[in-house]
C-alpha cells in the first residue's frame, strides 16, 4: 500500500503522466520503495478510479498523447491522513542475512565473495545517498526545488531537514551494513585459517 502514498507524495509537487512519475520515482522516493513500471501504471489507474488522483488526455509529441495526473482533494487527505497513522511494520525479507546464517555449507570463498558482494552493494547506495545529501545541501535536487517553490516560505526549512534527515538514515544502514559485512570476512578468515 505505501507505493499509493509514494505516488501521492510526487504529485502533491505537481501533475505528472505515468511516465513522468516513473522517473522522479526512481531518483527520488525510489530510494526507499522499490516499484516497477509495471506496479505504478495499474496503481495509477486504481487511484484515479478510488477518486484519489483526476487523469487528464495531454498532447504527446506531434500526434500522440499521454495520460497526465493530477492529485485530488481526497488524495490529499488521503495522503495526509497516512502520513498522521502510525506505520505498521511489515515482516522482514532479508536474503543477504539469512544466507549469512547458512554460511558453514559454502565454500570459504564463495563466502567471502558473498560478504564482498554485500559490500560493493552497500557501498554503491552509500554513494548515491551521499550524492543525495549533497545535492540537498547545495540546493542542486530538481524535485527538492520543485516541492520547495510550491510551499510556502514558513514550510520549506521543515521539508528540506526531514528529507536529509531521510537519506542520513539510509547512510548510516548502509554503513553498517558494510561493517557487518567486514565483521563476516573476519569471521570467514578466522573460521578458515588458510581457506
Amino acid at each position: 500500500m505505501s507505493l499509493r502514498y509514494a505516488l501521492l507524495a510526487l504529485l502533491s509537487v505537481e501533475p505528472m503522466t505515468g511516465y513522468d512519475l516513473y522517473k522522479e520515482f526512481e531518483s527520488s522516493v525510489g530510494h526507499v520503495w522499490h516499484a516497477p513500471d509495471s506496479q505504478i501504471y495499474p496503481e495509477l489507474r486504481r487511484m484515479e478510479k478510488d477518486g484519489l488522483l483526476e487523469g487528464e488526455e495531454v498532447a504527446w509529441g506531434q500526434r500522440g498523447k499521454k495520460r497526465q495526473y493530477h492529485i485530488t482533494r481526497a488524495g490529499t487527505e488521503a495522503f495526509r491522513d497516512w502520513m498522521n497513522s502510525t506505520l505498521e511494520y511489515s515482516r522482514e525479507r532479508d536474503p543477504a542475512h539469512l544466507k549469512a546464517a547458512y554460511l558453514e555449507w559454502a565454500k570459504p570463498e564463495a563466502a567471502r565473495e558473498q560478504m564482498r558482494a554485500h559490500i560493493r552493494h552497500h557501498a554503491a547506495q552509500l554513494e548515491q545517498w551521499r550524492d543525495k545529501v549533497r545535492e540537498i545541501e547545495e540546493g542542486t535536487s530538481p524535485m527538492l526545488a520543485r516541492r520547495l517553490a510550491s510551499l510556502p516560505t514558513s514550510d520549506r526549512e521543515k521539508t528540506t531537514a526531514f528529507k536529509k534527515f531521510t537519506y542520513q538514515g539510509l547512510i548510516s544502514r548502509a554503513e553498517q551494513e558494510i561493517a557487518w559485512a567486514q565483521q563476516g570476512l573476519a569471521l570467514i578468515d578466522e573460521l578458515y585459517p588458510g581457506g
